[in-house]
């Protein structure tokens, strides 16, 4: 999205740690962003909400991924540059939250 960013993570042991994931991903990608256009990236605070089972994260991830759609500036989320996941192939997600 050109004004905000979608993020769906997973602590997978008990010391993960969002704040300390959140600081070190804009500190990364800020500079990196700064380095390149000389401009500011991020606001300082965030929003976060902590989902409490499989059916609500698959409800975010089809929120997540039809958002490009919604907005009006793809017709199909394969066709957004910026969707993804380090994790699972573009096409799998898709199929995985398909309703």
């Amino acid at each position: 999205m050109p004004d905000h960013l979608h993020l769906l993570v997973e602590g997978r042991d008990v010391d993960a740690d969002l704040r300390l994931f959140i600081g070190e991903f804009k500190q990364r990608s800020a500079f990196q962003y700064r380095r390149a256009t000389n401009r500011i990236l991020w606001q300082k605070r965030y929003y976060d909400h902590v989902l409490r089972n499989e059916e609500s994260t698959e409800t975010i991830a089809r929120y997540i991924l039809r958002n490009p759609v919604r907005a009006g500036i793809v017709g199909d989320p394969r066709q957004y540059p910026f969707l993804g996941s380090s994790v699972y192939l573009l096409d799998d997600l898709l199929e995985s939250v398909r309703e």
